[in-house]
């Protein structure tokens, strides 16, 4: 519909983080809602289906960056942000872009399938140690010394990079991919050859989207822990970290509604509602 791909110039990665603030601080509790919305009917597949829940919850994730477009285009537009919007790509009144849609799941969520196995191959499933001694030491508050063990143990940085640089790979053919079927009616293979493409295209501009993402939240982490020390406060810094995740992952999804924009020229004259 219109769609095709331009270039970018690098400083336009900072316009996107930029916009994607501004249009946030318009509909603040309501993208935060809508992302613990998501949040939550993750966690209660997990717990109503055990052994599925993991994987339909990651397959879902394709869905929630194509429902803050659809949300992000609507505020811009004037319209409603609502929960029904995570949905709109599975809904579509075309069939066979349902079927891309649906086929972007299967393969986004085999594809973390195959990034989690091989990480846990690599650290020998340090990391799991990791978050259940985390918890164990959260509840107690006593020392650990298996957690020190385990954060001393070389595997688990090399988990780590393992885990990161493959997920962040993973992300390339899926960054504009459900949207490229939603409004470009691309197919699900020809959708994640074009993502693949424009964000090589774009590279400039994506490394400096992300590293202003990366520096705000190290600024604003560091912000609060000064402040917490200046006050005295340890427990702030606990406090506010769900709260200021929150903030900056709605935040983050609304501002990929700039980048597809800017890469594809979707502006509101060329995609119909």
């Amino acid at each position: 519909m219109g769609l095709r791909l331009h270039p970018v110039a690098p400083r336009q990665g900072w316009s996107w983080l930029r916009q994607g603030l501004q249009l946030w601080a318009r509909r603040p509790l309501a993208f935060v809602g809508l992302f613990v919305f998501f949040l939550f009917s993750v966690l209660l597949l997990m717990v109503v289906v055990p052994v599925l829940g993991g994987p339909l919850g990651m397959a879902l994730l394709p869905m929630l960056s194509l429902g803050f477009m659809v949300a992000s285009r609507s505020a811009l537009a004037g319209g409603p942000v609502h929960v029904s919007q995570l949905a709109d790509g599975l809904r579509h009144p075309d069939r066979q872009q349902r079927r891309s849609q649906w086929l972007l799941c299967a393969a986004y969520a085999l594809g973390t399938l195959v990034v989690i196995t091989l990480a846990d191959w690599v650290d020998g499933g340090l990391f799991e140690d990791l978050q259940r001694e985390m918890a164990q030491s959260g509840n107690d508050g006593t020392p650990s010394p298996a957690l020190d063990a385990i954060l001393a143990d070389p595997r688990l940085v090399q988990g780590m990079v393992v885990r990161l640089g493959l997920a962040g790979l993973l992300s390339v053919p899926f960054w504009h991919a459900p949207a490229l079927v939603h409004w470009g009616g691309q197919g699900a293979l020809q959708a994640l050859f074009s993502s693949s493409v424009a964000l090589w295209r774009t590279r400039g501009a994506f490394t400096v989207y992300l590293l202003g993402w990366l520096g705000a939240m190290v600024a604003v982490g560091g912000l609060v822990s000064l402040v917490s020390l200046l006050m005295g406060t340890r427990q702030l810094l606990g406090l506010l970290t769900l709260p200021i995740g929150l903030v900056f992952s709605a935040a983050f999804y609304v501002s990929l509604w700039f980048s597809f924009a800017d890469t594809f020229g979707a502006d509101q004259e060329t995609i119909a509602p």
